[in-house]
């Protein structure tokens, strides 16, 4: 049974930093990389407030939806490369402090 708990509430164990592209205006959206958390079940992802479950491969470049707003999203493990984007590179994909070093540590190595 998944629990609406916040992130805050769960361990740092269960979150993985993550690439994050909203998919809602098109192939090419705004886009992060950031700490995401797992729900004990690994079903529903949290990250920054936001709820996300599986589309079930039924998503067009995408894998997720926003649960509140139905918006679908592209959530993976980012690349070492740095070519997150579905037609690579990492133009404008924003990294969030909190993660910025472990980030750049990952790329690096």
């Amino acid at each position: 049974m998944e629990t609406d708990k916040s992130p805050e509430a769960f361990k740092l164990a269960r979150s993985k930093i993550m690439y994050i592209e909203d998919k809602s205006e098109g192939i090419d959206g705004s886009a992060r990389i950031g700490r995401v958390f797992f729900s004990k079940s690994g079903k529903t992802l949290y990250y920054r407030g936001r709820k996300f479950q599986s589309l079930k491969g039924r998503g067009f470049k995408a894998n997720y939806f926003d649960v509140e707003t139905g918006n679908h999203f592209w959530i993976s493990g980012p690349r070492k490369d740095k070519n997150d984007r579905l037609h690579g590179g990492n133009q404008g994909v924003e990294i969030d402090q909190d993660v910025y070093e472990e980030y750049v540590e990952y790329t690096s190595s």
